[in-house]
């Protein structure tokens, strides 16, 4: 079969290794070709096997095979272009230049990136005429200007035939890399090539014909522009129902109702007042604050759908299709929008909630006081503190030391884990004692069962006879249970309050100076607990403040 000169050049059989024209050329499982030799050359010189064009890794090398239909057309060539300038070169040129049709086999398949044999043939004929016209451009060129380079970026007004068959001119652009007119789309990268794209680095995508897919492009504008204007109206009901919501906001009486709440309770709850306050006003500027983000995050939007709408009306009056197909890509893919159906902007300042948890905690932190008429008098147990824990001579304070102290190994001691017990045990009746935790980063604080642990490792949880609230990195508070319990408290205590009713298995915390409770964990006590202290270690001197057991005050 003979090759036109205008179709087949030397650049398209070259291997991008050697640059030479293929010698026994093999295909890599991506698509691409390589000589034989080449390609085992190179996979033995790098780490990983991996295509030189595209860098498509592959796990283990490819079995490659000789690409028996490449190379015979690569040896055609060959033998072509030793023959340059006799008649076989000449008549397949005017081979090309009839405009024969070639058809389709029956039955035939089409490989990724191959051209139907009528878009092909349509291809050639254009071409045809433009290397005729360029022709001509070339030699007005060189009556002008003989040494200025032609620009072949430039468009080049061409007399093209439309799908209807009708004769139009147009400013055609040219493909940068091959200087050919951009006929074809690709559909897999959404871009206009020309035919030798389509024959190389598109070979394997969906390719058509541009002004076709133009024409398809063009019937879905009016849908999309539907689209467009349905979510700008949603938007701007959005925007209504907002501001609506803020003014609701603005005119509630919450703070009022809080403030008449609170001048009915007692005196030592002035301090929880002001906080109630502080949370009201803080909630009411984060509503105020979300309404604005999510106005201007709406007006962004409505302003993006106008633009697009007012894009896609200039796109609906051009004829061009690679204006056309390029301006339709960009405005019919929308950036991601928020789906704003269930979005609401949130009204309750969170008052009711906090009126109703403060008045429950408050009853019950009165009532069980009021259960516990003697309180605990608290003092550490020496013979059962870890060698680097220091106490106090009265045995109220205890911190941790750098070093370990000579002290007694007996049985009672804990030798890993830097706590001490309280030397009143019991097992039965209603507890109370207050520890103050000041200045600390670290600590935990509960009761211990008498037969818990005290050797090596310990795993904290009430199953092995422990119930302790912990505090870690200043912030972090939490119930040792599996796993623990994380608790965020809004204040940070200075002062813990520790109640505990044997009979009913109850262990309470509490913040004493703001007088709330923070946890209370209910279980089963069979044997004789003790309070229990860990004032962890000091971390280089961050957490050095002592424990310190403080006398209960009564208001």
């Amino acid at each position: 079969m003979p090759f036109s000169r205008s179709f087949l050049s030397e650049e398209q059989l070259l291997c991008s290794i050697c640059l030479d024209v293929f010698d026994n050329p093999v295909s890599t499982p991506c698509g691409h070709n390589f000589c034989v030799t080449c390609i085992g050359h190179y996979w033995d010189s790098v780490k990983h096997c991996q295509c030189p064009l595209c860098k498509q890794t592959f796990k283990r090398k490819p079995d490659l095979h000789i690409n028996r239909t490449l190379r015979e057309i690569t040896e055609q060539f060959k033998h072509m272009k030793g023959n340059l300038g006799t008649s076989g070169g000449d008549e397949a040129d005017r081979d090309a230049e009839k405009g024969g049709t070639t058809q389709e086999p029956v039955g035939s398949t089409l490989r990724p990136g191959q051209l139907p044999g009528y878009l092909l043939e349509e291809m050639k004929q254009r071409l045809t005429r433009h290397r005729a016209h360029s022709n001509t451009l070339a030699s007005q060129n060189e009556t002008t200007s003989d040494t200025q380079p032609p620009d072949f970026a430039r468009q080049v007004s061409l007399r093209r035939y439309t799908l209807s068959g009708a004769a139009d001119t147009m400013k055609v652009p040219l493909c940068p890399k091959h200087h050919r007119n951009l006929e074809l789309f690709c559909q897999s990268d959404l871009e206009c090539i020309c035919v030798e794209c389509g024959q190389t680095e598109h070979q394997s995508h969906d390719i058509t014909c541009a002004e076709k897919e133009w024409q398809s492009h063009k019937m879905k504008i009016g849908i999309t522009e539907n689209e467009i204007q349905e979510m700008t109206k949603q938007r701007m009901e959005k925007v209504e129902e907002i501001k609506q919501s803020l003014v609701d906001i603005k005119v509630s009486n919450a703070v009022q109702r809080s403030m008449q709440l609170f001048g009915a309770l007692i005196s030592s709850l002035e301090r929880s007042q002001a906080g109630l306050l502080e949370v009201t006003e803080i909630n009411r500027r984060s509503a105020e604050h979300q309404a604005e983000l999510m106005i201007t995050e709406l007006e962004q939007e409505i302003t993006e759908l106008r633009r697009r709408s007012t894009a896609l009306a200039k796109l609906a009056q051009t004829e061009n299709y690679i204006t056309g197909l390029k301006g339709f890509s960009d405005v019919s893919t929308p950036k991601t929008m928020k789906d704003w159906t269930g979005i609401s902007l949130t009204c309750d300042l969170g008052t009711k909630t906090i009126y109703t948890s403060v008045c429950q905690l408050l009853e019950q932190f009165k009532e069980e006081l009021q259960k516990a008429p003697a309180f605990l008098d608290v003092t550490l147990d020496t013979n059962t503190a870890h060698p680097r824990l220091i106490l106090s001579e009265d045995k109220k304070k205890v911190w941790c030391g750098e070093r370990h102290q000579q002290v007694p190994n007996n049985r009672e001691r804990f030798d890993r884990v830097v706590c001490v017990l309280g030397c009143e045990g019991f097992t039965s009746g209603r507890h109370y004692w207050e520890v103050e935790v000041d200045g600390k980063t670290d600590w935990d604080l509960g009761v211990a069962s008498h037969s818990c642990n005290r050797k090596g490792k310990i795993t904290v949880s009430p199953s092995n006879g422990n119930w302790f609230l912990s505090l870690r990195d200043k912030n972090n508070y939490a119930f040792r249970t599996e796993p623990s319990t994380a608790l965020p408290l809004s204040m940070r205590p200075q002062k813990i309050g520790l109640f505990v009713d044997y009979e009913k298995g109850q262990v309470s915390f509490y913040n004493v100076d703001a007088k709330m409770h923070i946890y209370t964990f209910m279980d089963n006590f069979s044997e004789t607990i003790y309070p229990f202290f860990s004032p962890c270690t000091n971390k280089t001197g961050k957490n050095y403040a002592p424990l310190v057991i403080s006398p209960v005050l009564m208001d």
